[in-house]
C-alpha cells in the first residue's frame, strides 16, 4: 500500500485556477474582464426531466397531430401586440459589442423563422432594421444611440434595468471596439474605453418608471409593447414592481446569461440562477393575477429545445437566446481553432469578446475580421438552429400529450436533485416531495 504525498494533494480552496487568478491580479493590479456567461456549475434546466405520457396520459402522434408554437407578446396595453411564430426570441446584443454583419445576420435568422431580435446598447443600425421583420428596441441607462425616431421605427421597446450576467452593474465597451461608426452612433470619442451607467438617469424607483413608461407610450401612440428587463436577483419583488410600473412584458435574465464584457467577479458571484428566478417570477405574476396577462420571457443559459420546453412548463411565455445565437452564427467554430490558439485560447473556449479580435467576425469591429461573417449564411445558420430548438420543444410537448407548447405545465416535470426540486418548485423524481414546501 502506498501513501499519497500530501504535497501533491490539490487544494479545493486554492485550486490552480484560484492560484492563477491571484498571481494575475498581483501582476496586473486590476480585475479580470471577459465575455460569455458563468463557467462554474449552477443548478439549471438539465437538473429537470419531463414525465412523458404513457397510460395516465396519451402522447400525440408527431406526423398527424398538431403542436402549435405561436405566442403573442404585449397584450396588456399595446395597440399592436407582437405575434411570433415560435416562442424563441433573440436577446439584445449591441452594435459595438457585435459587428454590423453579426447584427444583420441575427435579424435575417430571426425573420426567417418568424420571431424577433433586439437591438442592445448603442442604438439601431439601418441593416438591423432592414433585416428584422420584428425588432425590439432596448432603452438602457447609458442612453447611447437613443433616438426617438428609432423608438417609433421599432416594434416594441425594452427598458433594461438589469442583465443576468451583471445585475447592479453597467456594461463595458473597450476602446479598440469603438471605431468611427460606433463612436458616432453613441456620441463618444473613438478608441476610448466606455463604461455604461448601472442605473437610469431619470428615475429612481417604480413610481418614476411608471411615468417614463407612459412617456414612451405617448411617443409611440400606445402602439408598441413595453418590455421591462430585469437581472435575476430579488426576482419576486422586481417582477411585482415591474407589473406595477405598467409593463406589458417582463424579460427575466438569469445568472447564466452571457455578456460581451464585464468583470469576472460579476459573472460568477452576482445574481441567482435562471431556475429559481423563473419560479419566483411566475409566483409573483400568479399572486397578482397577471400570469399570462403580462407575458414572461426567460433568458440565461437557454441552449436546447429541452431548455425551451422546461422554461415554458415552469410558466414562461417565451425564451430568449444570446450566447447560443452567436455560437450558431459561427462563434468558437472548430474550423477556426488554429486562429483561436494564436490568441491564447482554443475553439470552444474563446471568451475574450471584449478584445475585438474574434476571428469569426462576430464580436469585433476590425475591418479585416468583421467581413469574414457573411450575414446571409450566418442568418441561415441561426434560422436552422432556431427551427431545431422549436422542433425539439414540440417533440417533448407531444410526448407529454400537449397540442401547444404553452400547455406544458409544472406537473410534467420532475427534479433529479434536491437543490433543483427546491429551486424549481417541482417534486424530486419518484416522490411527491418538494423541498421547503412539504
Amino acid at each position: 500500500m502506498t501513501t499519497r504525498d500530501p504535497g501533491l494533494i490539490p487544494s479545493y480552496l486554492f485550486s490552480r485556477d484560484v492560484i492563477h487568478e491571484i498571481q494575475r491580479a498581483a501582476t496586473e493590479g486590476i480585475y479580470d474582464i471577459r465575455g460569455s456567461g458563468a463557467k462554474r456549475y449552477l443548478p439549471h434546466f438539465d437538473d429537470l426531466v419531463f414525465l412523458g405520457a404513457s397510460m395516465s396520459r396519451y402522447p400525440l402522434e408527431g406526423y398527424r397531430e398538431r403542436c402549435d408554437t405561436n405566442v403573442v407578446l404585449g397584450t396588456r396595453y399595446a395597440k399592436k401586440p407582437i405575434e411570433l411564430k415560435i416562442p424563441i426570441t433573440v436577446a439584445g446584443m449591441s452594435f459595438g459589442a457585435l459587428s454590423a454583419q453579426a447584427k444583420e445576420a441575427l435579424g435575417r435568422g430571426a425573420t426567417a423563422v418568424g420571431t424577433s431580435t433586439t437591438t442592445g446598447d448603442g442604438g439601431m443600425t439601418p441593416e438591423e432594421r432592414l433585416s428584422s421583420q420584428t425588432l425590439v428596441y432596448q432603452l438602457l441607462p447609458s442612453r447611447y444611440g437613443m433616438n426617438p425616431d428609432d423608438l417609433r421605427k421599432a416594434d416594441a421597446i425594452e427598458v433594461v434595468l438589469g442583465q443576468g450576467a451583471k445585475p447592479g452593474g453597467g456594461g463595458m465597451l473597450l476602446g479598440q471596439k469603438i471605431n468611427a461608426r460606433v463612436a458616432g452612433m453613441r456620441d463618444l470619442p473613438p478608441n476610448i474605453d466606455q463604461r455604461s451607467a448601472c442605473r437610469h438617469p431619470d428615475w429612481t424607483g417604480p413610481d418614476d418608471l411608471e411615468i417614463k413608461i407612459r412617456e414612451l407610450r405617448e411617443i409611440t401612440d400606445w402602439e408598441k409593447p413595453i418590455y421591462i428587463k430585469i437581472g435575476a436577483s430579488r426576482t419576486y419583488y422586481d417582477t411585482m414592481l415591474a407589473v406595477k410600473a405598467g409593463a406589458d412584458v417582463i424579460v427575466l435574465d438569469g445568472m447564466q446569461g452571457g455578456t460581451a464584457a464585464t468583470q469576472n467577479v460579476f459573472i460568477e458571484h452576482v445574481g441567482i440562477p435562471t431556475l429559481p428566478a423563473v419560479r419566483q417570477a411566475v409566483e409573483a405574476l400568479t399572486e397578482l393575477d397577471m400570469h399570462r396577462k403580462v407575458q414572461l420571457i426567460v433568458s440565461g443559459g437557454i441552449r436546447t429545445g429541452a431548455d425551451v420546453a422546461k422554461a415554458l412548463a415552469m410558466g414562461a411565455d417565451a425564451v430568449s437566446v444570446g450566447v447560443a445565437a452567436l455560437i450558431a452564427l459561427g462563434d468558437n467554430s472548430p474550423a477556426l481553432d488554429e486562429e483561436y490558439r494564436k490568441l491564447g485560447s482554443a475553439a470552444g473556449y474563446y471568451d475574450d469578446w471584449q478584445a475585438g479580435n474574434d476571428p469569426a467576425g462576430i464580436t469585433t469591429q476590425r475591418e479585416d475580421l468583421a467581413p469574414r461573417l457573411d450575414p446571409v449564411k450566418g442568418g441561415r445558420r441561426l434560422a436552422n438552429y432556431l427551427r431545431t430548438l422549436t422542433m425539439e420543444a414540440q417533440i417533448i410537448a407531444r410526448a407529454c400529450g400537449k397540442s401547444h407548447v404553452h400547455n406544458l405545465e409544472p406537473e410534467d416535470l420532475a427534479a433529479l436533485t434536491v437543490e433543483a426540486a427546491a429551486m424549481a418548485g417541482v417534486p424530486l423524481a419518484g416522490t411527491s416531495w418538494i423541498p421547503g414546501r412539504y
